[in-house]
């Protein structure tokens, strides 16, 4: 498991090195924007198609469920058939899920930032979109600003792509799947602006940590 905190601490803090704290502004900004010109509430309003509810609302299972079982599953496999480049790729994952996850808490434990309605109350009339309790623990971790389910899904698609360069099918599994888990938990326990700034703070993090373990994994196979 030694690989799977490969360059952990470091690739914490590029997460938040020069461009990347830019990007991070960006999140920030955009939310801002979302929140002050309403589109968070009429986004809400417009997902609540229960065709489209039923649709949407797996992605908050599989978004929960397959960065834990879906990779230890994949570490297994790759151990028990001895292939050291997927044993690689499954400690890339798994650090870019910790770390969105971390980071992603981290901003929670600041924001505390209530989720839709329709879940926990069944007032769909007041725009609550706007309310940030900003503060230490005011609204717990599972509340608030970004969305965790999207950072996690982006960050592990970025990590993967970083990984696969050339492959377009990763490429383009990757990304569908981290759309699907951000939209999906955009329409059903999240505002818009949660999804959006977890898709960019998430996206930082797996490049980080992509490039971090392809520069390993290229400097292992050079010296075989």
């Amino acid at each position: 498991m030694r690989g799977f905190f490969y360059k952990i601490f470091a690739n914490f803090a590029e997460s938040f090195r020069g461009r990347n704290l830019l990007r991070h502004l960006a999140a920030i900004a955009l939310t801002y924007l979302f929140v002050s010109a309403g589109f968070d509430w009429f986004y809400f309003q417009l997902a609540r198609n229960p065709i489209l509810q039923s649709f949407l609302f797996p992605a908050v299972l599989i978004g929960a469920f397959v960065p834990l079982f879906g990779i230890l599953l994949f570490l297994l496999i790759s151990t028990i058939k001895k292939k050291a480049r997927l044993i690689h790729v499954s400690y890339a994952l798994g650090q870019a899920a910790l770390l969105g996850l971390l980071v992603s808490d981290l901003y929670k434990f600041f924001t505390g930032r209530p989720g839709p309605p329709g879940f926990l109350t069944q007032d769909l009339t007041t725009d609550i979109s706007h309310i940030f309790r900003f503060g230490i623990l005011r609204g717990g971790v599972f509340f608030g600003w970004p969305s965790t389910h999207t950072t996690i899904a982006f960050a592990m698609a970025f990590a993967l792509i970083m990984l696969y360069p050339e492959n377009k099918r990763v490429r383009y599994a990757a990304l569908i799947y981290a759309l699907y888990i951000g939209i999906g938990v955009s329409a059903t326990i999240h505002w818009f602006s949660d999804f959006t700034a977890g898709a960019i703070i998430g996206s930082v993090i797996g490049i980080a940590v992509g490039k971090s373990f392809q520069k390993k994994y290229s400097s292992e196979e050079n010296r075989a």
